[in-house]
């Protein structure tokens, strides 16, 4: 089997995230200093075994995610922790000021998004809701 080493010398550049993952902490819609409202949550995805993490004990990475269009943020403000979802984005860095310094973040913004299956209830819940 060949491997081809692909082609980095010309002007084609992609900056596109595919995640899937569980909801590892509830979405939080907020308002920026700019005016702009965001939704902020995070995910957790398994790590899939690489060079890098096969010497790890470390089996999921936490990325950090943020829904900008109104739609979207609707879409995000329906899940709950851990709902299986996938989404599609962008690696950004985003600064910000921070009381008297400025900070800044990396994260997924997530320009479409879907909840593939919602959590699910341990068995004693269900019953519960069933009565």
């Amino acid at each position: 089997m060949v491997t081809r080493t692909p082609d980095l010398s010309g002007d084609a550049t992609d900056n596109t995230v595919q995640l899937h993952g569980r909801v590892s902490s509830s979405p939080v819609e907020r308002e920026l200093p700019s005016g702009a409202v965001i939704a902020t949550f995070r995910l957790s995805v398994p790590r899939a075994r690489t060079p890098m993490t096969s010497g790890s004990s470390q089996r999921s990475d936490w990325v950090d995610c943020v829904a900008w269009a109104a739609k979207t943020r609707r879409t995000v403000g329906g899940w709950s922790v851990g709902d299986q979802v996938e989404l599609r984005g962008a690696l950004r860095r985003r600064f910000y000021r921070a009381g008297e310094g400025a900070g800044t973040r990396l994260e997924v913004e997530v320009l479409s998004a879907r909840r593939a299956r919602a959590r699910e209830r341990p068995a004693e819940s269900r019953e519960r809701t069933a009565e």
